[in-house]
């Protein structure tokens, strides 16, 4: 990549079901979340490219871990001087949280419909200021899916307005699909509907047109494989820049590194339609939409330094305050009961696993009784770390490997090394340790890197340096 141009994945780690949108010459995107504590981040570009963690939207969620619920494919919008996110949690309904500055503080989350199964939610505040609300169906909990609803919405969001109108029904579209994620625009005229279909595996990105906002619409596949390498290229978000160009940005699934992110440019095309790719096809790289930005990423290695915790961190479900401290540029985990299974406890404060082979270490010092470590968690975990046993002995555990003693009672280097393919080598003091793990997915996450401490109550680990060096 030169300052010119760009190479996707521009956001290489699992910022899943993106959108983006620009208010004045900034972009601004957010992500799924699902149970993550806090959720819905906030980033910030100045050319779509190049981007930045500025907080997160939603700091409360369950007290335990659930797997694949809570936050689904938000939509952000900004309306009358606010920001607005729009969200399905399956299990509640469809819901917002809004703001004035993207940093916040943004509102408790109000529910505009209840309802098992609602999903994938988008407002539109129409130019006659009538607002519209669209949703995709969850079939585990409300028993259907591949179509989309739409409702009238008060203009404050409210509430809805009516029993909803089934706008699409993916059902009697030939080939259609779990057809989800809608995105509700007002273009040239007419009512626009971009939303995914076929899975996120191997599915495509759809576009429907109607003159009346509740249709009939018509349907256009505009983003698809085809003969590159880039599987399921859709849902996401379209956009606009300061000099009328037009861009989207979508994910493509890769298993353990979760759901990356696309930039495509677009265009409107003669006969009305918007071209996305390289004719329908994704592009390798291109062009930087707005040149001259700085080089810019999400943060991933922190010093601890303070006075919170970076903004790349989240937990498995919502925090206690006496889990953590920071002091002195360490990260002080306190050695809490809970599940020995890291997939199920929520005192895992965890990171996005980078797209790309890097390799990761951080020090630990482990005082008092328990067992801390750095872990990968997916559908499957594994960890490197130090436990002290009944007798007081300082010893460090790895998988199936027999504990080794520690030979001095201090900080110990732990590491891991994710090879191509998500293929982990787990390190201590630089030197491999256990068998290799093969990092797997979550439940519609990516792997996470997490930092752990398990015990009594009485220990204390202290962490120091989390550094993440990706291979160029």
């Amino acid at each position: 990549m030169t300052a010119q141009t760009y190479r996707n994945p521009v956001l290489n780690a699992d910022w899943s079901d993106p959108d983006v949108i620009r208010v004045g010459d900034d972009f601004y995107l957010t992500a799924s979340t699902f149970t993550k504590v806090p959720g819905l981040p906030i980033l910030h570009s100045r050319d779509l490219v190049n981007w930045t963690i500025i907080g997160h939207a939603y700091t409360r969620g369950h007290d335990d871990v659930r797997p694949g619920c809570g936050v689904w494919a938000p939509s952000l919008r900004h309306h009358d001087g606010r920001f607005w996110i729009f969200w399905g949690d399956p299990d509640v309904g469809v819901c917002w949280v809004s703001a004035e500055d993207p940093r916040g503080p943004w509102t408790e989350p109000h529910v505009v419909k209840p309802g098992l199964g609602l999903i994938d939610a988008c407002p539109l505040w129409d130019e006659d200021g009538q607002a519209y609300l669209v949703h995709g169906w969850a079939k585990s909990r409300a028993g259907v899916n591949n179509r989309l609803t739409l409702h009238r919405m008060a203009p404050d969001g409210s509430t809805v307005l009516d029993e909803g109108t089934l706008v699409i029904d993916g059902d009697l579209l030939p080939g259609y699909r779990t057809l989800e994620g809608p995105k509700l625009y007002r273009h040239d005229g007419a009512y626009w509907i971009f939303a995914p279909a076929g899975g996120v595996e191997q599915g495509w990105q759809s576009v429907f047109r109607a003159e009346s906002i509740f249709g009939p619409y018509e349907d256009r596949i505009v983003l698809e494989q085809g003969g590159t390498d880039v599987n399921g290229p859709h849902q996401g978000g379209w956009v606009d820049t300061p000099s009328g160009e037009h861009w989207f940005m979508h994910f493509q699934d890769r298993g353990p590194y979760g759901r990356v992110v696309h930039l495509q440019p677009m265009a409107w095309g003669e006969d009305g339609w918007p071209v996305m790719g390289d004719g329908g096809e994704p592009v390798a790289g291109y062009r930087v939409p707005v040149p001259g930005g700085e080089p810019a990423a999400p943060a991933t290695s922190d010093d601890f330094a303070g006075p919170g915790l970076g903004l790349q961190w989240s937990w498995q479900a919502n925090p206690d305050p006496s889990w953590w401290e920071l002091r002195d540029g360490t990260l002080r985990l306190a050695c809490v009961p809970g599940p020995d299974d890291l997939r199920e406890r929520p005192s895992v404060l965890g990171q996005r696993l980078p797209g790309v082979p890097c390799t990761v270490t951080v020090t630990l010092t482990l005082a008092g009784e328990g067992r801390a470590g750095l872990a990968v968690v997916g559908d499957t975990a594994a960890f490197v770390g130090l436990e002290r046993t009944a007798d007081g002995k300082l010893v460090l555990v790895c998988g199936d490997t027999e504990p080794a003693p520690v030979e001095q009672d201090g900080p110990v280097t732990l590491g891991a090394r994710v090879g191509e393919g998500a293929l982990v080598t787990f390190l201590a003091g630089g030197r491999d340790v256990g068998a290799p793990f093969q990092a797997t997915q979550g439940r519609w996450v990516g792997a996470v890197l997490g930092l752990f401490a398990a015990g009594d109550g009485t220990g204390e680990a202290i962490f120091e340096a989390f550094t993440v060096d990706i291979e160029r």
